[in-house]
């Protein structure tokens, strides 16, 4: 992740300020300038940040006091933040701002101190504000609630994946990393949409290789690596999956996912010489090679491959609807594990160490008197860091269910809404974001399907304003 940039940020009378001024004929205000009524008519009326305070290191950008009156910063102005000069910006409004850098350190005490004669009226530079000098401090980093949950990934050994790693180990259970699926497979549409909707944006967005068979295509290209870099340039993390597509039939040019459309057995992969051995390999090769430009443009991602594998195979009375959705399930779970396996050791043969590996639990599917958890088709702890689940239209109080289970039952992983959004059968929207965490359903992130209309973007702006929320202006991985 390459360091931002410092950002002035344009401020708005409008915001809730904290009040810390008087009327008009009050002897000045906040910080440590007082007297300012009667040595000057320029009064400090607010400012953003109150005397003892304790912020948020990565979202506090900028201190902003509000004046009486229109004024502005000096050429000279002396402002500084723990003892070093730092800039500052007047608008044309009785508003001043001083810019506070970006790299605030977590659990670190900070004053800023504006000397008298740096701000002055917009009309006069002889009338001077008063001094103000604010202190502050921010919060010390976060530790996991869970001290079980391992502090190195499993296989990922580049800086930017450990640093992906450290990050969300240290979020889990503090803050939720937002994120959404890629509009079908290789793009940035439906997060830019959000972002212009709700004026934040998801901190991850998410690629599904899904159409890496048809690729390099003129309308499919991943050997393209331009709409990923530029995600992760404007500050956003990576998530990457895989709709792993098989031709019907042997030779055949459509390809599906489903085990009812196609001749393809997932058994037959391990057979040198077999067509599914064949297609297999070659299709991971494909995904290989966007793997390593990937890595070597230094991006690290989450890697959610073979998800949602037992279906309702755990269903408890078997029926003929009872069977996994995806042909990566339908051969039973000693199976599905091996592919696991295999393709994990494949990608380490090739070298791809910059992926944080993703598995995706059925649980109970929210009833533990019908439905077995799928303890038997996990992988193994050696090869998998994240455990998953998918929940679409479920209550906060069915998240907390969930969400508790799968952490007793991984109590080494950090647990993730893999998936969420709109029920296709009941029409119901997901759990507001605010209303799962305040149940204490404290998944490390959630991801919403592509198309999710759910209630306009009423959902998303309850999400990204969420304060426990992290979305892409207040990702701050440490270099």
């Amino acid at each position: 992740m390459k360091a931002k940039p410092l950002i002035a940020l344009v401020t708005i009378l409008g915001m809730a300020f904290v009040s810390c001024g008087g009327d008009d004929g009050d002897n000045g205000g906040g910080g440590s300038g007082g007297g300012g009524g009667t040595t000057s008519n320029i009064i400090l009326r607010t400012q953003s940040i109150s005397n003892g305070s304790e912020v948020d290191a990565a979202s506090t950008t900028v201190l902003t006091l509000t004046y009486n009156t229109t004024v502005k910063v000096t050429s000279n102005a002396d402002i500084t933040l723990n003892g070093s000069k730092v800039t500052a910006k007047s608008n044309a409004t009785t508003t001043m701002a001083v810019d506070i850098p970006l790299s605030l350190k977590d659990g670190t005490a900070y004053t800023v101190k504006v000397t008298k004669g740096a701000i002055v009226s917009s009309t006069n530079n002889q009338v001077s504000a008063p001094e103000v000098t604010v202190t502050f401090s921010t919060r010390a980093k976060a530790q996991p609630v869970n001290p079980d949950i391992s502090s190195t990934p499993v296989c990922a050994t580049t800086d930017a994946a450990k640093r992906l790693y450290s990050y969300m180990v240290s979020q889990y259970g503090q803050k939720i990393i937002s994120s959404v699926m890629a509009n079908v497979n290789w793009n940035n549409e439906e997060a830019e949409r959000i972002g212009k909707a709700v004026g934040k944006y998801p901190a991850m967005n998410c690629y599904d290789f899904i159409h890496i068979c048809f690729s390099p295509a003129n309308w499919i290209d991943y050997t393209n690596i331009n709409p990923v870099q530029q995600w992760v340039n404007a500050g956003g993390l990576v998530s990457l999956m895989w709709h792993f597509n098989v031709p019907k039939s042997e030779g055949s040019t459509d390809v599906t996912c489903t085990p009812s459309e196609t001749t393809f057995r997932a058994k037959n992969v391990f057979t040198d010489g077999t067509w599914e051995n064949k297609w297999f390999y070659g299709q991971m090769d494909k995904v290989v090679a966007t793997m390593l430009k990937l890595q070597e443009a230094g991006i690290a991602a989450t890697w959610r491959p073979f998800h949602e594998a037992a279906g309702n195979a755990t269903y408890k009375q078997q029926a003929s609807w009872t069977k996994s959705w995806f042909w990566w399930g339908y051969d039973g779970a000693e199976t599905y594990k091996k592919l696991w396996v295999t393709m994990f050791n494949y990608f380490q043969e090739k070298g791809i160490r910059n992926l944080i590996w993703v598995w995706t639990t059925q649980n109970y599917n929210g009833n533990s008197s019908q439905y077995n958890q799928d303890r038997d088709w996990y992988p193994g702890d050696q090869y998998v860091d994240i455990v998953a689940r998918d929940l679409y239209g479920y209550n906060a109080d069915q998240n907390l269910q969930e969400f508790s289970e799968i952490q007793a039952t991984y109590p080494t992983k950090m647990v993730i809404l893999g998936e969420c959004g709109k029920d296709a059968t009941s029409g119901k929207s997901s759990s507001l974001v605010s209303e799962l965490w305040n149940k204490g359903a404290h998944w490390g992130s959630f991801m919403v399907w592509y198309g999710a209309n759910m209630e306009g973007d009423a959902w998303w702006k309850d999400a990204l304003n969420c304060s426990q929320v992290i979305t892409r202006e207040t990702v701050k991985i440490e270099n």
